[in-house]
Order: structure tokens, then sequence, then C-alpha cells
């Protein structure tokens, strides 16, 4: 069951998941990160002629690296939160009448004012004919 709490949560859920897919991207590219330098050095036997070396390796440690695994599945176990989130509710909207899939959408998904979502929904609906529609709908289901 959705109700009202479940339909704010939904605009979150669905920001949640693409800003925890970027902060995923993130720990992804440090994962990558590869470091290099150079160094200058001689031979060590005569003739003694100075050498340069490249060093290349990456930034972290292996207990860093378990951390930066840990963090990956903590930040997956939050975008499958929110997705399930994301999944009931469109579940849900695909059950209910035409009409209140328009006002929760222009509401809650769009949010909009209920002033812009009485406009949007015409044929002389206003704002708190709208508002109140969606409580007893809600109050209902």
């Amino acid at each position: 069951m959705v109700d009202k709490n479940t339909l704010k949560e939904y605009i979150d859920a669905c920001r949640l998941v693409e800003e925890t897919e970027e902060d995923i991207k993130r720990l992804r590219k440090k994962k990558k990160t590869i470091l290099t330098d150079h160094v200058k050095g001689s031979n060590p036997e005569f003739p003694y002629q100075p050498k340069s070396f490249m060093v290349a390796g990456v930034a972290y440690t292996y207990t860093d690296e378990e951390r930066l695994e840990s963090e990956e599945r903590i930040l997956e176990e939050r975008k499958a939160a929110a997705a399930d989130c994301k999944v009931r509710v469109q579940k849900w909207m695909n059950t209910i009448p035409k009409r209140m899939q328009r006002i929760v959408r222009f509401k809650y998904i769009e949010g909009l004012s209920w002033e812009a979502v009485a406009d949007r929904i015409g044929r002389g609906a206003t704002k708190d004919s709208i508002r109140k529609e969606l409580e007893r709908f809600l109050e209902i289901s």
C-alpha cells in the first residue's frame, strides 16, 4: 500500500538512485587511479651513466582497497533500497485510476503546486478540490 509519505519518498528515492550511482562511479574511478612518477639513477657499475626510470602504482593499500569495497557494497545496498521504493510506487501507479495517476504525477513527481495541478487537470478543477480528491483517494486505498 502506498500512502502520502511514500509518495513524498518517491521523489527522494529517484534522486538518491542517481546520486548513489555517481558515488559508486567515483569510488570505482578512485580504485582505478594509477599514479606514475619518474626517478633518476645510474648504472651500478662502470661506466656510471645517468638513467631515468618510470615508476607506477596505485595510491591505496590493501586495507584501503577493503574499505573501498565495503563502501561500494554499502552504496549498492542504499541504491537497491531506493530502487525498491521507486518500483513499489510505479507498480501502484499502474493500478490506480488514470485521473489519480495524473494528479500524483503532477504533484509528487513533477512537484507542482496544487494550483498548477488543478490547471493541468483542467475541467474546472480547483486547487482545493484536487487536494481533497487525492486525500480521499489515499484514505480509501
